[in-house]
């Protein structure tokens, strides 16, 4: 229970990675709020969270809005009095070739994934400072960052800013003891993997890769915990990825 009495608020909670991190954050001993979109599934994910004991509430709002950020916030305190870590899990994704790419998909995926990812560790750091104390802030973000994946252009830009963006927000706050770090998951089995390439070639593929599986939203979950815990206070600017070893596949001589 390395997270008891932790208040947590996870964004883009309600399936996939963002609802393996809650559930693992709820584990560990936190009480969660969760934002997403999709309104009916995060309810299902709250009473999971519920079930394991743990308090959690879903606060409705879009984590894409700058202005909707500032209050998803403001009522996250309210319901759980304060919030000492942040997974921010906002994202939105299109593939398709470079030279069909059109420009309002591209804005869109960046502002779902980079700006969004602004706006919220914004809102959640201002309350943190504000309060005093420290906190936790863990960026969701892809190997897709290092790696050029074709038909991603936007999606590869907007993980790869983000990063960034996390480093230099780890730099700012600093000195308020506020850890700012990313996970970078690699290939992660979720409803939206399915909805891209298909149940059977997921199934197909994934014993192929180095470590004889898929990743899970768990194996995210778990590595949140850990940044978001006591064990990682010495841990900041930092990107840990969980990939199983996709990213060393070519090294491996297969």
């Amino acid at each position: 229970m390395k997270l008891l009495g932790k208040k947590a608020l996870v964004t883009g909670g309600a399936q996939g990675i963002g609802r393996g991190c809650a559930l693992e954050l709820a584990r560990a001993g936190a009480d969660v709020v969760l934002n997403d979109r999709e309104r009916t599934v995060a309810e299902a994910v709250v009473q999971e969270i519920q079930g394991l004991g743990r308090k959690a509430v879903l606060v409705a709002g879009d984590a894409f809005e700058h202005a909707s950020c500032a209050t998803i916030v403001r009522e996250a305190v309210a319901a759980l009095g304060r919030i000492d870590i942040l997974v921010s899990n906002p994202a939105f994704s299109r593939r398709e070739d470079f030279l069909k790419y059109d420009i309002e998909t591209f804005e869109k995926v960046l502002k779902g994934t980079l700006t969004g990812g602004f706006s919220m560790s914004q809102a959640v750091a201002r309350h943190m400072v504000e309060r005093g104390g420290g906190g936790k802030i863990v960026f969701i973000s892809s190997i897709h960052a290092q790696r050029p994946y074709a038909r991603s252009v936007a999606y590869n830009a907007a993980k790869s800013g983000l990063n960034h963006l996390a480093r230099t927000i780890a730099v700012e706050l600093i000195g308020h003891r506020i850890n700012v770090n990313v996970i970078e998951p690699g290939w992660i089995d979720t409803p939206g993997e399915h909805r891209t390439f298909g149940s059977e070639f997921i199934e197909k593929t994934g014993p192929t890769l180095p470590w004889g599986r898929m990743g899970t939203p768990f194996d995210i979950g778990r590595a949140a915990v850990f940044l978001a815990s006591d064990d990682a206070d010495y841990i900041t600017g930092s990107t840990l990825t969980v990939d199983g070893g996709l990213l060393l596949r070519d090294a491996l001589g297969e």
